[in-house]
């Protein structure tokens, strides 16, 4: 049986997120607070008086580079890809007099759902009264195309310079690294923000340091089985703290196995899908914790893929 490209996607988005098909019985969270036809969620909070904010958080200049390297071998979520190509020899130039040889390089994957990847408000929806609805009410039926999304694509985030919050959850529990299956809640975050003398203010990206990321490219089968993260408490929690993005040392920043096994990333389906909040995986926070820098002028550009569900990068936290 051949399958189109968008009926190929839409297959394969309910076999990997099952329970995000089910229908919902709560009530509507739209329209958004910033109007029915927002496509940029709580990314609006950040203002020229945020961004002058986090940049009196700069003392020493110190660069903290959060995102992982790309290559091959590295954990992939099941049925995900990457691979990066040199095509053939080094080619030649214009003919000029100076002998002028290049690279380029071919790149092959879901490059917004990959490695060190932001999820934008396209990426993660709830089945509700039959439509498949996303961030401020959007219908996929009326915004899902095979080729882009034609509303909630990642280049309507823009760039996120604002206050950046480590919470750093095993220090606070004692250990190196936080198990899978680890539910790290409400209590564990407050805890873990008093013994850093932190607090969470409206427009911060916070992330979570679980240590989990120790495995990468060590023991990935252990990486990819599941992780600790915060529950669905945790979650509203920070949304009500009015916060623009989560971030973890992690594939997915909530718990798996979740909480309940008949829901699949409610905590995705919260933040994303109707909060706004937008979600940053597979960080290397070991260098922050190890400093104890818990507060930070945090720098992302998500790459302007038009349409795409989310954007590769390099995030930075500077001290």
């Amino acid at each position: 049986m051949r399958l189109s490209m968008s009926r190929f996607f839409v297959v394969f988005f309910f076999l990997a997120f099952p329970a995000l098909a089910e229908d919902v019985s709560d009530s509507n969270w739209w329209p958004s607070e910033w109007g029915a036809d927002d496509e940029r969620g709580a990314a609006n909070r950040i203002s020229s008086a945020s961004v002058l904010d986090a940049i009196k958080l700069i003392r020493e200049g110190r660069i903290y580079e959060l995102g992982r390297e790309y290559e091959a071998g590295m954990p992939l979520y099941p049925g995900r890809h990457f691979s990066l190509t040199i095509q053939g020899k080094p080619h030649p130039g214009s003919g000029a007099d100076n002998d002028l040889v290049a690279h380029e390089e071919m790149i092959t994957g879901q490059l917004g759902q990959v490695g060190t990847q932001l999820d934008g408000l396209g990426h993660i929806g709830v089945r509700k009264d039959g439509e498949d609805v996303f961030y401020n009410g959007f219908k996929r039926s009326e915004f899902g195309a095979a080729y882009g999304l034609e509303k909630l694509g990642i280049e309507n985030a823009g760039v996120f310079l604002t206050r950046g919050v480590l919470v750093d959850v095993a220090k606070y529990k004692g250990v190196d690294r936080l198990s899978v299956g680890d539910v790290i809640t409400v209590e564990d975050l407050q805890g873990a923000l008093r013994r850093q003398s932190s607090n969470i203010k409206e427009g911060d990206v916070v992330l979570i340091h679980t240590g989990h990321g120790q495995l990468w490219m060590v023991d990935n089968e252990e990486y990819n089985r599941g992780e600790p993260g915060i529950g669905i408490e945790a979650a509203n929690w920070l949304a009500d703290q009015k916060i623009i993005m989560t971030g973890a040392d992690t594939f997915a920043v909530e718990v798996l196995p979740g909480e309940d096994p008949n829901i699949s990333f409610p905590v995705h389906r919260e933040l994303i899908g109707k909060r706004g909040i937008y979600n940053l995986e597979n960080l290397d926070l070991t260098a922050l914790a190890n400093d104890g820098v818990y507060e930070f002028a945090f720098i992302f550009a998500p790459v302007k893929f038009k349409g795409a569900t989310g954007s590769p990068g390099n995030p930075i936290a500077v001290r």
